[in-house]
């Protein structure tokens, strides 16, 4: 167990957030906080952005970066709420069935151009489909008009009711008249895009045009830091600032110029299973697999015992979903696991491979244990490290491959940003899970208005996951960020994202 510096500060308890309050608007007034002009911050990342375009990003890192930039009709905030950002305010009908949104006064893009009505229903309609082709986002499939009501107002209709739809809204609105959202990327957020190199770095400055509090910190260089092995060296040496997601083991090798912030990542890590391919197209298969593992055993390897057990797709921060209680579904039982591959006829074991990204190294180390693991009961896994886009493409995209240890994140404030994913024909289903008990669950819990009820089938699709073991569910990972103590101010989300504008000089 690594020592805890003195004066480190444990954010964990930030992250137990029960998401209720929806509508606290945000003060449209300029901040006093001007920043220093001279100030600049060089933040690690570990793998390289996969798209410019806000609509078009695919992976958390490249989001985490993005949220700098871009912002929708509403923002989420380090306490779980969601505030009125491009929007200063929206109403919903008492059906859920009609959003409407006053445009926020005086908000400016990035290249000093007025944002528009029209803007915003161009955004949507992007995401939506509008042109015919396949919704960007899934839930966007339920809107069937996006309606420019007068120069202030815009109204989203949908074709059924869903009163968690709003958590949607976070998309991001970009100009209308911008042709190249990959090389040319304009949002409205409190810092804005200046260049990038491929595989090395990318770069922003304040925009002091900002409607809400300015950004301290006028010049913010991304860079990609995809040898975990020269991290630590990195920051020490000086040429990163900060790094979020270190390993534990990171953490004790850096030196006292350094706060470290703990808390967790807000993410489900778990050995994800193509649910198409054999073996593991048999339940029984996948059962195995999940009595086979020690979860705690895993976590003392690979974050010295820290981080939160999880059983299914949803992790502790969303309280409300949470089912701790799924943790125990599954209990490392060999003879068990040993029993259930014999009858799908797999008596003697099989051989498998697991994909990882090599720039992660929590989930390469959870790979390494997982394969040690599994051969208690005569199954090998092999490992396949591949880089971060090479991943992208062959597991998530075009679904080519066995078997994967990655994070899945939520996008959204909403128990649907993770759950939405394992539907049967969803876009983002890269496990390939098809159940329909699990459809018709998440059916009714997007349709209903009741929230006890939504709750209640949110959680019956989350039992579905474990009991057909969509997937070898492990656990929340801890994240730790350092800092140079240089700077202060870092705050953790409920989501995965890098609030820079947070973070300020010490005077």
């Amino acid at each position: 167990m690594i020592k805890r510096r003195p004066g480190r500060r444990l954010g964990t308890a930030l992250l137990m957030i029960v998401l209720t309050t929806l509508t606290i608007a945000l003060s449209g007034c300029s901040s006093d906080k001007t920043g220093d002009d001279s100030s600049t911050l060089t933040v690690g990342i570990p793998q390289d952005i996969d798209s410019l375009d806000p609509h078009y990003a695919t992976g958390a890192g490249t989001k985490e970066v993005l949220f700098n930039v871009f912002e929708g009709l509403v923002k989420p905030d380090k306490d779980g709420n969601l505030n009125p950002a491009v929007a200063s305010e929206y109403t919903v009908s008492d059906d859920h069935t009609v959003y409407t949104f006053t445009l926020r006064d005086g908000i400016k893009f990035h290249d000093g151009s007025a944002v528009t009505v029209e803007d915003i229903k161009y955004s949507i309609d992007r995401n939506r489909g509008a042109d015919g082709s396949e919704p960007l986002i899934s839930a966007f499939s339920k809107i069937t008009d996006v309606n420019i009501v007068d120069d202030k107002h815009v109204e989203i209709v949908l074709a059924e009711a869903d009163s968690d739809f709003i958590a949607q809204l976070t998309v991001a609105i970009i100009p209308a008249n911008n042709q190249t959202p990959e090389t040319t990327p304009i949002g409205t957020g409190p810092y804005k895009y200046v260049s990038s190199s491929p595989q090395e770095n990318v770069i922003m400055t304040r925009f002091d045009d900002y409607w809400g509090q300015k950004a301290y910190i006028k010049d913010v260089t991304f860079k990609v830091e995809a040898n975990a092995d020269a991290i630590v060296m990195d920051l020490n040496g000086g040429s990163i600032d900060m790094f979020p997601r270190l390993t534990s083991n990171q953490v004790a090798q850096l030196s006292e110029e350094f706060q470290v912030y703990e808390g967790t990542m807000n993410l489900v890590q778990a050995l994800y299973i193509n649910n198409a391919e054999k073996p593991f197209d048999d339940v029984r298969v996948r059962q195995a697999l999940c009595y086979a593992i020690d979860r705690q055993e895993i976590m003392d390897y690979v974050s010295d015992g820290d981080g939160t057990a999880i059983g299914s797709a949803m992790f502790p921060s969303y309280a409300k979903y949470f089912l701790p209680e799924l943790n125990d579904t599954y209990t490392k039982d060999i003879d068990k696991a040993k029993e259930l591959l014999a009858e799908a006829g797999y008596p003697d074991g099989f051989e498998f491979t697991i994909t990882v990204p090599s720039n992660y190294t929590q989930h390469v180390d959870t790979a390494q244990v997982l394969s040690e693991e599994l051969k208690a009961i005569g199954v090998t896994a092999k490992i396949q490290e591949v880089e971060w886009n090479t991943w992208l493409s062959d597991v998530y995209s075009d679904r080519k491959y066995q078997s994967t240890v990655i994070g899945v994140d939520a996008s959204t404030l909403s128990a649907s940003s993770l759950l939405a994913r394992y539907v049967s024909d969803a876009g983002r289903n890269f496990v390939n899970f098809n159940s329909a008990d699990y459809d018709a669950a998440y059916k009714s819990a997007v349709e209903t208005s009741d929230d006890a009820a939504k709750t209640e089938f949110y959680k019956e699709c989350e039992r579905i996951l474990s009991k057909e073991a969509a997937s070898v569910y492990i656990q929340d990972l801890p994240e730790y960020v350092a800092l140079n103590k240089k700077y202060t101010g870092y705050e953790f989300y409920p989501l995965y994202v890098q609030d820079i504008s947070l973070i300020k000089p010490v005077e």
